[in-house]
């Protein structure tokens, strides 16, 4: 078979080689069905276009062919603009119309960019009269856009020069790879920034519109190179650089909200992080207070000595109250009269250790609890009356099987209804002490001369049944809970506003009298004002850490809520500190 050619020369070209293809193909082909086969195939059209679409393409490419002209876009301007003079016949009009059309100008300007190879961006001239001493400069140009450039600047306080004091991470100017921290500014977009301040400076660049040219003298300062930033925090505190007079570049800040999970990524400069929230899909860093400077000036502005320990509200009664919710686990008490002062609760570490902590920020990882793994312990918190009681039993109701509480332990003698561990674990006064002394309890008091108290081992019995502990304690003792072994999830309940509560406590009545556990009084206006002055003091003093936050303003609704959320903590990934992954 003969080869086939690109028609070089006098040479047969493809098309004339394919159209004779099939006779000298014939002796060689025995069967009729592969004689027609071969006809119909060769003899296709389409494939007859394409192989002369190739062999004129071919032909062009051989000549080597130039632009004839590098103005046609110039020419077709001026052309339409003739024929707007003439008599508009129909083809003057479709000519123009045509020459008229965005694309049409498009391909004639790209045409004219080609032609005259105008690749290289256009830079404005160098000076001519340079000193052979100068600084060597750089000329970058950066096309700006409805994005902050990314870069921040500062005054040298010895030279009086202009250096970039830090590149913003995922910016335009981090993104360029042409700017770099320690770079002198020299001018910008012609304008000699030699006696100005840096903020002069930023209202030149915030004026500029389009490209902004820089000189610039680089730095000699060797950066390191950049990694890939893996560390999430837990912000504690709500942020706006808005109202930071501390921050060096407001629009450089980024804002916050207590809870949100950031992803930092830079941590060169000791006062000011690099960060950026972690959801956000936009690359670029902002902005905020690093963990040592927060600290430091939330300390300062601490009075120098810290106020004494929030006392629990005396109006408890721990055996009465536990009985009259039908739980006998927990230690949500009655309202008593103001007069008694024994039932206080007490924790291995006093609120005065609480209150010198200072949150900023929490460094967490994603977790899943894997299959078998044992449940976290969930623990609620929430003023008294709010509902914990309620929202607890429902649960226990809906699924015996997977919640469960824990068995409380006290002093007094057992009563002859009561089974040892049941009811309660009864102890001897002087094993309850050394428990005490021991740091066994998470929480414990005195009432009447008797203990009670909630341990930890009550806890642990409970998980290890795999099932979901509840608990609800009050809220300076979670922070000693937040262990690796336990791993909480804490639920801050809190009441709905007043008109809302009057309207749901209308008919609810509480213990009244301190050993007639049926005597009972409905809540007052003063009880519903405490209950949300409580609610506030708990979640501005500890919602760093609280995980959910339900308003009881139905008992159904948030039963329902209560429930979906610790059920996304059995099967979907959540935010946890980083040390409990390590466990």
């Amino acid at each position: 078979m003969p080869a086939l050619s690109t028609g070089a020369g006098n040479e047969p070209g493809l098309y004339e080689l394919l159209a004779g293809l099939p006779s000298q193909l014939q002796p060689h082909v025995q069967s009729p069905e592969d004689r027609s086969f071969l006809n119909n195939m060769f003899g296709e059209k389409s494939l007859h276009s394409l192989v002369k679409i190739h062999e004129k393409l071919q032909c062009y490419e051989d000549s080597s062919p130039s632009p004839v002209l590098q103005t046609a876009e110039t020419l077709a301007l001026d052309l339409a603009e003739e024929l707007q003079n003439k008599s508009l016949t129909g083809d003057i009009k479709e000519l123009i119309r045509l020459l008229s059309k965005p694309h049409i100008k498009s391909l004639l300007s790209v045409h004219d960019t080609v032609a005259q190879k105008s690749y290289d961006p256009e830079l404005p001239p160098l000076p001519d009269d340079l000193d052979d001493e100068e600084d060597s400069v750089k000329i970058i140009r950066l096309v700006k856009n409805k994005e902050p450039l990314g870069a921040t600047i500062k005054k040298d306080e010895h030279t009086g020069a202009i250096i970039v004091a830090r590149i913003m991470r995922g910016g335009a100017a981090d993104r360029s790879g042409l700017i770099h921290v320690g770079d002198e500014l020299r001018e910008v977009n012609g304008i000699p920034v030699d006696g100005k301040k840096p903020e002069e400076i930023i209202l030149i660049l915030s004026q500029s519109q389009g490209a902004i040219t820089f000189k610039i003298v680089p730095g000699i300062k060797d950066e390191p190179p950049i990694k890939d930033p893996k560390m999430f925090v837990r912000a504690l505190f709500d942020y706006d650089p808005v109202e930071d007079k501390a921050i060096p570049c407001k629009e450089a800040g980024m804002s916050f909200q207590r809870g949100d999970i950031l992803q930092v990524m830079c941590q060169d400069d000791a006062t000011w992080w690099q960060a950026r929230h972690h959801s956000d899909t936009n690359p670029r860093a902002g902005l905020i207070p690093s963990k040592q400077f927060q600290e430091r000036r939330l300390a300062l502005r601490r009075p120098a000595t810290l106020p004494p320990p929030q006392k629990i509200s005396s109006r408890r009664s721990y055996d009465e109250a536990l009985e009259c919710v039908g739980l006998r686990r927990s230690f949500r008490l009655s309202r008593r009269d103001k007069k008694t002062n024994k039932s206080m609760y007490e924790c291995k570490k006093s609120d005065q250790y609480d209150t010198a902590d200072v949150p900023t920020y929490e460094e967490v990882a994603s977790s899943r609890r894997q299959h078998g793994a044992r449940h976290r312990l969930v623990v609620i918190v929430g003023p008294t009356g709010v509902g914990l009681n309620e929202l607890k039993r429902k649960l226990l109701i809906s699924d015996p099987q997977h919640f469960g509480v824990t068995v409380p332990h006290t002093t007094r003698p057992k009563r002859n209804q009561e089974t040892d561990g049941v009811e309660y674990h009864f102890f001897s006064k002087h094993l309850f002490e050394t428990d005490i002394h021991n740091n066994k309890f998470i929480e414990y008091g005195e009432y009447k001369g008797n203990y009670y108290g909630t341990s930890l081992d009550s806890v642990r019995s409970v998980l290890s049944k795999n099932k979901v502990c509840l608990l609800d304690v009050q809220p300076h003792t979670v922070k000693h809970l937040r262990t690796a072994e336990f791993k909480p999830f804490v639920v801050f309940v809190k009441p709905p506003p007043i008109d809302r509560l009057r309207e749901t406590r209308k008919n609810a009545k509480v213990i009244s009298g301190r050993d007639d556990k049926t005597s009972t009084k409905a809540f007052t206006e003063e009880d519903f004002q405490e209950m949300i002055s409580s609610a506030q003091v708990m979640e501005n003093q500890y919602g760093h850490l609280f995980e959910k936050v339900i308003v009881n303003g139905d008992l159904s609704a948030a039963s329902s809520e209560l429930k979906l959320a610790l059920k996304k903590v059995e099967t979907e990934a959540h935010w946890v500190p980083v040390s409990w992954t390590h466990s």
